[in-house]
């Protein structure tokens, strides 16, 4: 019987195989949060649901958040909060559910944005979100330098940042805002990059489809987050308002 030594040469084609799988169901749960999060706020804008959560003037006009909106508009971050938990403690159908019902919940708390940019001005910005986005997930998966110096110092800008903001609903800067815009789209299009590395990294064969879908779903929700910042920063630097 001929022997035949395996080499770790041998078995790259079937890792290689593995991690594109892995990060294509990385990518399709990101598109499908994007995609429920859109279909969500174009429900809630143009549905009787719109009541439901903003207060509407007589003459059609949303005015604010009701009680309702307020608490759509907390929930992303409680229950972004709460996400790391279920996926450690949940059983999968949790996390699922978690992952969607969140798409959903920021679909709502991002409704407004609707009623205060054009729809030319919305899909423009978001056409180059989606450009910048792809390139720098691109560049963070192919490179081959340690991107986690950056990441880290990038995490640590975002932290800056949310406390500026926080100062700055007292201070009410216009040009602070405009700093932090900018600011905020350099550091989430780093993140981008940061992200996706480091959920290449994280792929492993030996994992099962349980532990792989958690991971798949992880690593969506950071790329989603990445990308909704981006677009969001970016809209408020180069959208037309109504």
């Amino acid at each position: 019987m001929e022997n035949k030594t395996f080499t770790k040469t041998d078995a790259m084609p079937a890792i290689d195989e593995g991690l594109r799988q892995y990060m294509m169901r990385v990518y399709n749960f990101m598109c499908g949060g994007l995609c429920a999060t859109a279909l969500t706020a174009f429900l809630v804008a143009n549905t009787p649901l719109l009541g439901l959560f903003f207060n509407i003037s007589p003459a059609g006009q949303v005015m604010g958040l009701s009680a309702l909106g307020w608490l759509a508009f907390l929930a992303p971050l409680i229950m972004v909060f709460a996400f790391s938990w279920v996926v450690s403690r949940g059983t999968l159908g949790q996390v699922q559910g978690m992952f969607w019902g969140y798409a959903a919940v920021m679909g709502i708390s991002l409704t407004p944005i609707l009623f205060a940019y054009t729809g030319a001005s919305v899909a423009r910005i978001f056409l180059i979100s989606a450009a910048t986005f792809g390139g720098m997930s691109i560049y963070g998966y192919t490179t081959k330098k340690d991107l986690t110096a950056m990441g880290s110092f990038m995490i640590m800008g975002l932290w800056g940042v949310i406390i500026a903001s926080l100062v700055n609903i007292f201070l009410r800067s216009s040009g602070l805002d405009l700093a932090l815009s900018i600011l905020a789209v350099i550091i989430f299009t780093g993140l981008t990059a940061y992200d996706t590395q480091k959920i290449r990294m994280m792929y492993m064969t030996a994992d099962n489809h349980d532990t792989m879908t958690r991971k798949a779903i992880t690593g969506a929700l950071a790329l989603y987050l990445d990308f909704i910042n981006l677009f969001l920063n970016l809209l408020r630097l180069f959208g037309d308002r109504r």
